[in-house]
């Protein structure tokens, strides 16, 4: 009531108000606003030096000195030792002048295959259709190192004792190798686990949905479904 009293009286008594009315939308005004407040801000906050102030080379120095006569210790640690000694520093500063050693990176899944294709095989399902409507469970090992497919067996009702008596067929005399990369399909539960624990074959598990980690014989799998031969693959 105030203000619109105020402006009446303006009206009223100054000559020429028109002159000096210019109407504004809301949205500049709203963007003045924004942009007041940043300047204000900027100027407030202004530092000839910005981000986190660096703490003193003797601090630096018992840092590390705590990492390195405490093994173990981690950031959490080393920063509540130093608040009892009084030193008013953050953990994240702690974390930023600790040593980090790099962790030498781990082999790519080509590399283990490269480096043990002379003592690992592969065994896979796949299935085939049949004229009859039907669908065949095929069954095939394959050596790594010569890309060779040592055992086959074709069944319509595979089940875990009968790919686990396929593991025995396929690794007769000794001939067991390492490893055995697998999927993670459902048949190869327990009871194959324990005969191929029985052999003296250390498991390799791919990832779930990966058939990419399992390339060999996905290779040979395919030409078989489309009915071409490979021939750089040996059956036995």
């Amino acid at each position: 009531m105030a203000d619109r009293l105020f402006w009446v009286l303006f009206s009223k008594y100054v000559d020429g108000w028109q002159t000096a009315l210019h109407a504004l939308h809301s949205d500049t005004i709203v963007r003045w606003h924004r942009e007041g407040f940043r300047r204000y801000w900027r100027w407030k906050s202004r530092d000839p030096q910005p981000g986190r102030p660096p703490i003193n080379t003797a601090l630096r120095k018992l840092i590390r000195e705590l990492q390195a006569t405490n093994i173990g210790w981690d950031a959490p640690r080393i920063h509540g030792d130093l608040l009892k000694l009084g030193f008013e520093i953050s953990q994240a500063t702690v974390s930023k002048y600790m040593q980090h050693p790099k962790k030498p990176p781990s082999q790519t899944w080509r590399t283990f295959l490269a480096n043990h294709a002379g003592c690992l095989m592969a065994i896979d399902f796949f299935t085939i259709p049949t004229a009859t409507f039907g669908v065949l469970y095929v069954f095939i090992v394959l050596n790594h190192e010569r890309r060779k497919v040592v055992h086959f067996n074709v069944t319509e009702h595979p089940t875990a004792q009968w790919s686990a008596q396929q593991l025995l067929e396929a690794f007769p005399f000794d001939s067991a190798p390492c490893y055995l990369l697998r999927d993670r399909d459902g048949i190869y539960g327990e009871l194959n686990q324990r005969r191929i624990r029985s052999l003296s074959i250390e498991e390799v598990v791919t990832a779930p949905r990966s058939p990419w980690q399992n390339p060999f014989v996905e290779r040979v799998i395919e030409p078989i479904r489309r009915g071409v031969p490979e021939p750089r693959h040996c059956v036995q």
